[in-house]
């Protein structure tokens, strides 16, 4: 289906994973500022129920491929009907502890729909790219907080979902020397969590959620007894992990920002996008009983293999060259995801 001739004037951005958490945040964003997006998503760790509340919330209808991006022939099909200006790829599974059980599926979709993506770049004459990576990139800190400048070293990340995006990475810097006309932009983020104002989209895990927030959110909701934090003997002031959380609106918006670099002819360019600020698992778990008025229970668990005490970002960089801040605090982080959780007790189901 392509784009109706009212919006022939709109710059096609092609968002492979748009009907996932952070993707579908961004797709409302996309259309906020003016472009079309066209959603490719293979629903393995996402719903279609996502992408209509996102027509709801955006009053559009929205180009929806139901392809894996690992079949290159269907991803060859999308490409040759629709004029694409940009690709945002969120086409990645994400779950740290799946991948140390499983690292072969994690390199294999990880790494295999980004080289179909690049191909299909190639053949189509489409010049510019935003990748979704991720702060495990930096591995374990050498400082705080963590600039684009930290060393990234492969051996030094804990787990193989981190090392697909650091091969990722890699793939796309050498790309960009291949191709020196084209625009690719690296996002690093930190931790999402929230949801969009309008309790209609959220965070919906597949099982037993594997990040903090959705866990905690599903124990206040009462889907889980308790919050297990894993270590509580951690250099830092309450004793339990520190990491930046980043509420996925203002992340997606982050995007948009990117999307401007594009003008410039930017060539390679990375950006964190965090606020700059850590919060400890305690405060986390605190921030939601507030936004909830529900005691959470929670339980003292050993430390897990590869975590990290603390991890937080500088994120003046894209202050400075995108003219962008996250803009939202704890409270809004959790109010959104208390509004998601209570409203969808069970997620899109």
């Amino acid at each position: 289906m392509a784009a109706t001739s009212n919006d022939q004037n709109k710059l096609e951005v092609l968002v492979p994973g748009g009907v996932g958490f952070i993707g579908s945040h961004c797709v409302i964003e996309l259309i906020n500022a003016g472009y079309e997006p066209i959603v490719v998503d293979n629903l393995s760790n996402s719903s279609i129920e996502c992408l209509k509340r996102v027509e709801k919330i955006s009053g559009s209808k929205i180009t929806n491929y139901t392809i894996d991006c690992l079949d290159l022939e269907s991803l060859r099909d999308v490409f040759k009907k629709h004029s694409i200006y940009a690709i945002i790829n969120f086409a990645a599974l994400k779950s740290v502890g799946e991948s140390v059980k499983n690292p072969v599926l994690y390199y294999q979709n990880n790494v295999g729909c980004l080289f179909n993506l690049l191909k299909c770049m190639e053949e189509f004459n489409v010049k510019n790219f935003i990748f979704s990576s991720s702060a495990t990139v930096y591995g374990t800190p050498k400082y705080l907080p963590l600039d684009e400048k930290h060393p990234c070293v492969g051996d030094a990340i804990t787990n193989p979902y981190g090392k697909s995006k650091y091969i990722c990475e890699h793939v796309l810097k050498d790309t960009t020397v291949a191709h020196s006309d084209w625009n690719i932009i690296l996002l690093r983020y930190f931790n999402p969590v929230g949801a969009h104002e309008s309790g209609l989209i959220g965070e919906n895990p597949v099982g037993t959620p594997n990040n903090l927030m959705p866990y905690v959110a599903q124990v206040a909701v009462g889907r889980l007894p308790h919050v297990n934090v894993t270590g509580t003997d951690y250099d830092t002031p309450d004793g339990t992990g520190v990491r930046d959380y980043i509420h996925v609106v203002d992340l997606a918006k982050g995007h948009i920002a990117a999307m401007k670099k594009f003008k410039d002819s930017c060539g390679l360019q990375i950006y964190n996008l965090g606020t700059g600020k850590g919060y400890s698992v305690l405060e986390m778990i605190k921030a939601l009983e507030k936004a909830s008025g529900k005691t959470i229970a929670y339980k003292n668990c050993p430390r897990r293999s590869g975590d990290l005490a603390s991890v937080y970002a500088d994120c003046s960089l894209a202050a400075k060259q995108l003219g962008w801040t996250a803009q939202r605090g704890l409270d809004d982080m959790c109010q959104d995801l208390w509004r998601w959780q209570s409203n969808n007790p069970n997620g899109f189901q």
